[in-house]
């Protein structure tokens, strides 16, 4: 199952994802993303995923999932991934999502999703919250984003 977070606001979209899903779900969701990047008319979004309910996703999940960053990955400046703490195994499952993404991907423990919510918002970092970058991102926004300035 995929849930719209309330902490959603602006151009920041967060979603928690709880068990095992399929790509008929990713799907589904889709349009919810879609609705605020044609909203915002081109300006970046900042996406946080809280992925420590997950249990896996099928390869139709996995599909979906990239066409759809591939398609829109200009339109999405930074991307904060909440889960377990041990951060490098969703790394690895991230990994191949990631290789279309353009946009910068931090990991953040459950405890620090406060922190995540701050950092999409606006790139900054609180000083007790280690950087973790999965990708640094080479996208349209990449240059032209001051760092601390809130989507």
């Amino acid at each position: 199952m995929i849930e719209r977070l309330k902490e959603s606001r602006g151009a920041t979209f967060g979603f928690k994802v709880i068990g095992r899903i399929s790509g008929d779900e990713v799907k589904a969701f889709e349009p919810r993303i879609e609705f605020l990047i044609r909203d915002r008319k081109a300006r970046p979004i900042g996406i946080l995923a809280e992925l420590s309910q997950m249990e896996g996703a099928d390869w139709k999940a996995r599909w979906n999932e990239m066409r759809f960053l591939q398609k829109y990955t200009d339109h999405i400046a930074r991307m904060a991934v909440v889960g377990a703490d041990k951060w490098e195994e969703v790394v690895a499952m991230l990994l191949a999502g990631t290789a279309v993404l353009q946009a910068e991907t931090r990991y953040f423990t459950t405890t620090e999703i406060v922190s995540a919510w701050e950092w999409v918002r606006t790139s900054k970092n609180a000083d007790r919250v280690p950087v973790r970058t999965m990708y640094l991102g080479t996208g349209l926004f990449k240059d032209y984003i001051p760092e601390y300035t809130e989507l």
